[in-house]
């Protein structure tokens, strides 16, 4: 059963509609509206854009892979549809999630080392003073974990589904490190909570195809690299995606995925499908993504694998209208993440911790 996430807890009881998720949310700050009140916090995604430096951080310093990582995240998003913000130490969260999510992943690490990792790179924040005290507030801080996911801790990743597929795909190896890397971004927004892995990969591959950057875009987003690497977010690829060029062309392509859905091969608005009758609206991508050159009317390079992957989605039961969603929450994303301020973030969380003296 866990190896099927059809059959998993993941599907059964974390994942949600925007709407439902929405009233969680307001249900926990309609608890203590005060509190909300004198405590104001940056917009959500800034947020989860901190939340996965810090762990990224943390990851780094330990040695930790990438889903372990990952499954750090999962944990961190899990336990803030239960718990308010404002009532937890988020440093503390974030060095337990990343603790229990090893031992999950089975890439184990010492709990008094991530405790001291976790001191040594959060002094001020974390307020574990010794050893000791780290050892009894981690343990404490991962039986409150356990128990607010109710001991569903398996987590399934868009990672499987993007290796599998990468060959099916023929698929750079720029492109399979791109689409990787918009998997690694897809953490921190709600779509890890709303679909289902394999939609999330799919739309990475995807993206990754239709946005190869070119070397132009390479050159201007340099900048925005320098500054992730100091930031320590190495594996994201906002900077390379955040373009205003490329945030068009995916508007683009994926209307025109939408529009080669809402033909006769719609099979019922639950779970919409391509087929290959209606599939040839899928060509207009490659207008629509600047994918052909119209002075010499000489194909993009990318434009075989585009067709390669519509004809698979035409021949598949995916679910176009989610991949359709999740493209453009990552593109609201990435226009987000252009004015998203590490230090105005961190300010507004240390300011409740060392208020409420958490």
């Amino acid at each position: 059963m866990a190896a099927n996430y059809w059959e998993s807890t993941q599907r059964k009881h974390w994942q949600f509609t925007k709407a439902e998720l929405a009233a969680m949310r307001q249900a926990l700050e309609d608890e203590d509206p005060a509190l909300v009140q004198m405590y104001p916090l940056p917009q959500l995604r800034h947020l989860n854009i901190y939340f996965n430096q810090q762990i990224i951080r943390l990851g780094k310093r330990l040695g930790v892979r990438q889903q372990a990582l990952a499954t750090a995240q999962m944990y961190v998003k899990r336990f803030y549809t239960k718990i308010e913000i404002r009532r937890t130490n988020p440093f503390l969260l974030i060095a337990t999630a990343v603790y229990l999510a090893c031992k999950m992943e089975e890439t184990p690490q010492h709990i008094r080392l991530v405790g001291q990792e976790a001191r040594s790179l959060w002094p001020g924040d974390i307020h574990l003073n010794n050893p000791g005290e780290s050892t009894a507030k981690m343990g404490e801080c991962e039986f409150f974990l356990i128990s607010e996911m109710h001991s569903q801790l398996i987590i399934h990743q868009p990672y499987r589904t993007l290796t599998a597929l990468q060959d099916t795909f023929g698929l750079h190896a720029e492109e399979a490190t791109l689409a990787w890397n918009i998997i690694n971004d897809h953490y921190m927004t709600d779509l890890p909570l709303l679909y289902p892995p394999h939609i999330i990969a799919l739309t990475a591959i995807l993206l990754a195809v239709v946005l190869k950057p070119t070397t132009q875009s390479n050159q201007n987003s340099q900048q925005q690299q320098q500054q992730q690497q100091q930031q320590g977010d190495t594996n994201s690829a906002a900077s390379r995606l955040a373009m205003p060029s490329n945030l068009a062309a995916a508007q683009a392509s994926f209307a025109q995925l939408r529009a080669a859905n809402q033909g006769p091969g719609v099979v019922g608005a639950s779970t919409p499908t391509l087929t290959p009758q209606n599939s040839g609206g899928l060509s207009g991508m490659a207008e629509g993504s600047g994918m052909e050159n119209n002075s010499k009317k000489v194909p993009d390079q990318r434009w075989p694998k585009v067709s390669r992957i519509a004809t698979w989605l035409a021949e598949s039961n995916i679910d176009i209208e989610a991949m359709v969603d999740c493209t453009q929450e990552l593109i609201s994303f990435y226009e987000v993440y252009e004015s998203y301020n590490d230090k105005h973030t961190r300010e507004q969380i240390t300011r409740f911790i060392k208020a409420r003296g958490l």
